[in-house]
């Protein structure tokens, strides 16, 4: 199948300084007009997202705060997918002089240099909480939360297959969104370790590289470059796994 599908990083991908330019958001139109699908893929909390970027509804799906909260911009449902964060968590790092410090409906965030004391509340607290970082950023998410787990839910709603996606991100909590697609892409300004995992880099920065890869996905050209094996995530290998057995239902062997 062609890929119509885009997946984006938000920060350092489509924005820049937390704004889409006029040429970007256009970019962005031609691809929906075009029969296209966007899901927004982001570390963001909703709140401070619809304040950025007032143009969401451009988008067919949001994953915000890092993969665990689903949101559909047509409809304005909300779905966290998972359990909000423990108070008692929120509550120690704020004793500790954590801050700034926001709380999400599931994610909590700080900035570095507070990694060490967010890991040890943890370990202090014997709390099953992953940590993961972005540019300076730190985002505590319960364990196996990534953006590949919240894009893997939002496709399943959308009835889009990974491979038929291309994913674009710009910074260490992109991998697993560039592992799970089709093909991943990264922009000029990214991360060297996102350029070296990634099946494409593009030439541009933040929005110009974005409008390059919408560009080919729309003339075709997009399906015809290289791509590495692609890492399913636990959800989607179940998901096959159950495909599988029902068609074995159907047609048992003799």
């Amino acid at each position: 199948m062609p890929i119509r599908t885009l997946a984006t990083d938000y920060d350092g991908t489509i924005a820049t300084h937390g704004t889409v330019d006029p040429d970007t958001l256009a970019a962005l139109r031609r691809l929906r007009d075009a029969g296209g699908t966007l899901i927004l893929v982001t570390g963001r909390e909703l709140p401070q997202l619809k304040q950025v970027f007032p143009d969401l509804d451009l988008c067919h799906m949001v994953v915000a705060e890092n993969g665990a909260l689903l949101y559909t911009p047509e409809t304005g449902k909300e779905r966290p997918l998972c359990d909000p964060p423990e108070e008692k968590f929120v509550r120690a790092l704020k004793e500790r002089g954590v801050t700034p410090l926001s709380v999400g409906r599931v994610i909590v965030a700080t900035y570095e240099p507070h990694e060490d004391t967010v890991l040890h509340v943890i370990k202090e607290l014997g709390l099953e909480r992953q940590v993961i970082f972005n540019k300076g950023a730190v985002m505590v998410l319960p364990s196996g939360v990534n953006k590949a787990s919240g894009l893997t839910y939002a496709l399943d709603e959308l009835s889009i297959d990974a491979a038929d996606v291309a994913g674009v991100g710009d910074a260490e909590n992109d991998h697993a969104l560039l592992q799970l697609c089709g093909l991943g892409a990264a922009v000029a300004n990214a991360l060297p370790s996102l350029k070296e995992h990634a099946d494409l880099v593009l030439t541009e920065r933040h929005g110009a590289g974005v409008t390059q890869l919408i560009e080919r996905i729309l003339d075709g050209t997009l399906d015809a470059a290289p791509r590495r094996p692609r890492i399913q995530s636990k959800r989607e290998t179940a998901r096959v796994h159950r495909l599988a057995d029902k068609h074995a239902d159907v047609h048992p062997d003799a």
